[in-house]
């Protein structure tokens, strides 16, 4: 059944489930629906539409039943049309659906309207990305950022939503730092807006203290960006050896890690591990995680990590360079690797690193190849540091210290008038040591 203005309607289905017996009784049911605007745009918005599937399932629920539609011109009340709608309503009282997911973004009257047609909650994209930011932060920080991202969204939507949205629950959307304490009084969540802005203003400062540190120190910094589930963490622990949680789930990594790194010739430098990016990452996310992916637009060198697996993994890679751009992090030296080796076929491999210039291949999960990582990173900080021939007097120990913590001693002898030393440093702090130049 669709409207006359539906003429250009295309659908495609594909059913997940059997029967309700097959579901876990504890995981709402959910029905996802994509809306693209013409043919051209079917192929993205089916891989978008399986990116939700993921997502969706990260949060708790089961996806029964995906529908993609085709709609010239989205509509101001519904977003769809008529026809559709009314469908969708049928086939979502029959298949007993707990939740609608809208791959695409939805302003408040639609989704208001959306939920009064289905009887049952409707969230877009964002909403569901903000549900699993609730259940994956862990620390006071992470947490105040997401409360922040929640409440941004929420406070367009609170007329006639009071009940809702103060209400405990355990479906998509009703999660949430604070959530079951959810003032409806708008006044009362601009001052609690405020209050976090503030408090996160406070941990901005301690976070660019701390770089400014990190910086102070010399060492370059390595900062690891890349598509959630690529596998950063996973990478971040063999390289540094460190315990951050890893989980075969979207978003795993909310909160930022620093580590030092060792690399080949004795060189060292500071690695940090990130969250993850999607396709359309929410503005409120980027704006309440700003202080911590601007980390990354701090860095020396950014490294990239791409599942190779992927059915698409330039997309993956155009997807996080445009919230690099969007933190001011573009212009920063990229190294691209290309992960998950062991379970993506040879041939596609050799072709992803054909395609990108300097590019590296691994299995983060089994290390192999991980020495090829440390070596590109060591060439590429190589191109940013300088050389330098030190004579540094036998009273001015702590110059020598330093060296040895900021850059890489290639060589060192005790001459008549002082330590002799051939020195690699980052390039932004070899001026600090011109004056023992020999």
């Amino acid at each position: 059944m669709t409207d006359q203005s539906d003429t250009h309607l295309s659908r495609q289905r594909r059913r997940l489930t059997a029967t309700v017996t097959d579901f876990d009784v504890d995981r709402q049911r959910a029905l996802l629906i994509g809306v693209v605007q013409n043919k051209a745009e079917v192929p993205a918005g089916e891989q978008s539409l399986a990116e939700l599937e993921l997502l969706t399932d990260t949060a708790g629920s089961e996806p029964v039943e995906t529908v993609l539609l085709r709609r010239e011109r989205f509509d101001a009340g519904t977003f769809i049309g008529k026809g559709q709608l009314a469908d969708l309503v049928a086939e979502s009282r029959a298949l007993d659906i707990d939740v609608v997911v809208f791959d695409n973004e939805l302003t408040p009257a639609q989704q208001r309207n959306l939920q009064q047609a289905f009887e049952t909650d409707v969230v877009d994209r964002v909403a569901l990305i903000l549900d699993i930011f609730a259940q994956h932060a862990h620390t006071h920080e992470g947490m105040l950022q997401v409360e922040l991202a929640q409440h941004r969204y929420r406070l367009p939507r609170l007329r006639g939503k009071g009940v809702e949205l103060s209400r405990l629950g355990a479906g998509i959307g009703t999660r949430g730092p604070g959530e079951t304490k959810l003032e409806t009084d708008r006044r009362r969540i601009l001052e609690r807006i405020s209050k976090i802005e503030r408090e996160l203003k406070n941990n901005r400062k301690s976070r660019a203290t701390q770089a400014k540190a990190r910086k102070k120190s010399g060492l370059p910094i390595v900062s690891l960006v890349g598509y959630t589930n690529a596998g950063k963490s996973t990478l971040f622990n063999q390289m540094t050896d460190a315990d951050v949680l890893v989980e075969d789930r979207l978003f795993a990594t909310l909160d930022s890690t620093v580590r030092q790194l060792d690399l080949p010739d004795g060189y060292r430098a500071l690695m940090s591990d990130t969250v993850g990016f999607v396709r359309r990452l929410p503005h409120e996310v980027i704006e309440a995680f700003r202080s911590t992916l601007e980390e990354a637009a701090d860095a020396n060198l950014l490294v990239h990590v791409v599942d190779a697996s992927d059915p698409d993994p330039d997309g993956q890679i155009d997807a996080v360079r445009t919230v690099l751009d969007q933190i001011e992090a573009g212009d920063i030296p990229e190294l691209i690797v290309f992960n998950k080796t062991d379970i993506t076929n040879p041939n596609i491999v050799d072709r992803l690193v054909a395609g990108h210039d300097g590019s590296v291949a691994v299995s983060a999960l089994t290390g192999d190849d991980i020495d090829l990582v440390a070596t590109a990173i060591a060439e590429d900080l190589e191109k940013s540091t300088v050389t330098m021939r030190l004579l540094i007097p036998y009273d001015r120990g702590e110059v020598v210290a330093a060296l040895h913590d900021a850059g890489n001693v290639l060589d060192e002898s005790y001459g008549e008038h002082g330590t002799e030393l051939t020195v690699r440093v980052p390039g932004e702090i070899a001026d600090g040591f011109a004056e023992f130049a020999s």
